[in-house]
């Protein structure tokens, strides 16, 4: 998952610590035994507290942004401690205005003003007590366990010691059973001093968010979707009941797979999977076993790599070759300070953050990239995804700042992975890159591929947050966190522990977004949005083929409708905005029973006299 510079909300979402919205009293001077009643707040000084507000986050936003990318392409303690002063003051600035913008809550406002009082105070992750003490002790908490995270190794027993990206590089390719196994034990062992840690965190943070009014931490982030929290929750298990026949399909066959790889003694056909095999820390992902489980005569008829060599492709060309795309759609070109100012590739005189990511500098057209680009067909469709993110930051720039940012947290992702969606044999051939198109028995191969990653990720994307909402809830108690843990990844992905674990350890932490406070429900609904998004455009574009043939490239038509959702940035509800561009309000994860309707097909013939389920 690649990563864009955040715009407002999003950096509200993933740093602030609110110290309660509701204004702690002053205590009267002890000379004034009668202090007369503050004038009840209106609706015109909400309007410029919202001005001011404004006026005041946009300047700091492009202060922290430029602080940011300086530290990114410039990596010194210097820059890092400039751009960690700047978000301070950032962070600071957004807590007292959260606060603020509580004193409106009784006031009758217009709708607009309303919205953006409301993104002020739900544009948050974790909110601290209104008790200062409370309120310093969480904010350690976060720091201390993303901390641990980032510090995390396994040392082995002749000393030697390893990162999270060595491990998860033999992860992904090694076949070595018990290789493997040392590697997932290894990274996950590192989790378990977090465990009092979290435990505290969640009692402080739910102390505060049942001061701004909800009924535990949970509750509130689901709040944050336009509707209903209980509604919400029960929206995402409609679009996982929909999509579950899809990956049991896929389970039953790499289980299979796996079977014939390792045995069926270390892989039970009737059994979840083991964690360890499949290829990612978190078994999150498949797409590094692909070797293990293709199909036979998978080669896809070209190989996009060897395409961009063959034709003088460098790494400026592809990115000129992404813009291409999205001016065949009718997008203004990229200003030319996007040009002059990105970054492309790594230098050879200073360390960078080489992870793919979109900017906006200045809150208008100061768009960038910031990318070590490969000459890769992988890289290939990177690029057209950050693109997807900048052309989205640039179409909702005129908005005001507290909308400035995509429809719900899902839908800046799905973008760029919709625009990724059109990199096929279809519009390789139509910009050169392929002489022609594969028949459609070539499909399979890329179709497994994708499922590998796409298709696969869906169970987790949904219960590593199926797991915090419980916790927070109370529901699952710190007693039970590791028996919760492992109940609902063998409920949803149908795996398990490869090895026996207990409630000394603490297995969710060994993933970065639970120690680092980030919600994951995002991730779900982008990958189920991106293929609905597609799946529009492709019909809006009249391709009349099969939609994962499908590339909307040089249709005007779904470049226009597209745009028109984009330019909405954060301004109405997120329904509002998918109806815009596929004509129904509600997700629909149909389109992707649509794309993979091929592969289902394969995988039911591939499935015939084996145990499928768990």
């Amino acid at each position: 998952m690649k990563s864009l510079q955040p715009s407002l909300i999003a950096f509200l979402v993933s740093t602030a610590l609110l110290a309660g919205c509701q204004p702690a009293a002053d205590k009267p001077a002890a000379t004034t035994p009668v202090v007369a009643e503050a004038a009840a707040p209106t609706a015109e000084q909400a309007k410029a507290f919202l001005q001011q507000a404004a006026a005041d986050l946009d300047a700091l936003i492009i202060e922290s942004g430029r602080a940011e990318w300086i530290a990114n392409n410039f990596i010194t303690e210097d820059t890092e401690a400039l751009a960690a002063s700047v978000n301070e003051k950032l962070t600071a600035k957004i807590v007292k205005m959260a606060n603020e913008a509580a004193k409106f809550n009784q006031v009758q406002v217009d709708a607009d003003t309303r919205r953006q009082l409301e993104l002020l105070k739900q544009a948050l992750t974790l909110a601290a007590p209104t008790d200062s003490t409370k309120t310093a002790e969480l904010a350690g908490l976060a720091a201390k366990l993303n901390g641990m995270y980032g510090k995390g190794k396994y040392c082995k027993a002749d000393g030697t010691c390893l990162d999270l990206g060595q491990m998860s590089a033999t992860m992904a390719s090694s076949r070595n059973y018990d290789e493997q196994l040392e590697m997932w034990k290894g990274w996950h062992d590192t989790a378990a001093p977090m465990r009092p840690l979290y435990q505290r965190q969640v009692e402080l943070a739910n102390e505060g968010a049942r001061e701004l009014g909800y009924a535990d931490t949970g509750a509130m982030w689901r709040s944050k979707y336009d509707m209903d929290a209980d509604a919400f929750a029960a929206e995402l298990d409609k679009q996982w009941a929909t999509v579950k026949p899809l990956y049991q399909a896929l389970h039953c066959h790499v289980r299979a797979k796996l079977g014939e790889k390792y045995g069926t003694d270390k892989v039970p056909q009737d059994k979840p999977i083991p964690a360890h095999l499949l290829g990612n820390m978190w078994a999150q992902t498949w797409g590094n076993i692909y070797d293990v489980v293709a199909p036979e005569n998978s080669d896809p008829g070209y190989d996009l790599t060897k395409l961009l060599a063959d034709k003088g492709y460098d790494e400026l060309k592809m990115v000129k070759g992404a813009e291409a795309f999205f001016s065949s759609l009718g997008f203004a070109p990229l200003p030319e300070t996007f040009w002059t100012r990105s970054l492309f590739t790594k230098p050879r005189d200073r360390d960078v953050v080489c992870h793919a990511s979109a900017w906006n500098l200045d809150n208008k057209d100061d768009l960038r990239i910031k990318m070590c680009i490969e000459r890769t067909g992988e890289e290939f469709s990177v690029i057209h995804h950050e693109l997807g993110h900048n052309y989205y930051q640039r179409a909702y720039n005129k908005l005001p700042i507290l909308y400035q940012g995509s429809a719900n947290d899902g839908f800046h992702e799905a973008i760029g992975d919709t625009i990724a969606l059109s990199i096929t044999p279809k519009y390789l051939q139509q910009i050169g890159l392929l002489e022609q198109v594969p028949d459609e028995s070539k499909d399979i191969g890329l179709l497994m591929k994708m499922a590998l990653d796409k298709v696969a990720f869906l169970p987790f994307g949904l219960l590593v947050d199926q797991w915090r909402w419980q916790v927070f809830s109370g529901k699952v108690t710190p007693e039970q966190y590791n028996e919760a843990w492992w109940k609902l990844r063998e409920q949803y992905q149908g795996v398990s522990a490869p090895v026996a674990r207990s409630e000394s350890d603490f297995d969710a932490g060994a993933k970065y977004h639970v120690p680092g406070n980030t919600p994951y429900t995002r991730y779900f609904l982008a990958h189920i949005q991106q293929f609905q998004f597609h799946k529009a455009l492709c019909e809006i574009a009249k391709d009349d083929g099969p939609i994962h043939r499908c590339s909307i490239y040089n249709s005007k038509e779904a470049g226009a409708k597209l745009n028109t959702m984009l330019e909405m940035g954060a301004s109405k509800p997120w329904q509002e905005a998918m109806q815009s561009l596929t004509g129904q309000p509600n997700m629909d994860s149909s389109a992707i029973l649509a794309y993979f309707a091929p592969l289902q097909t394969y995988l039911d013939e591939q499935n015939k006299g084996r145990t499928c389920g768990w």
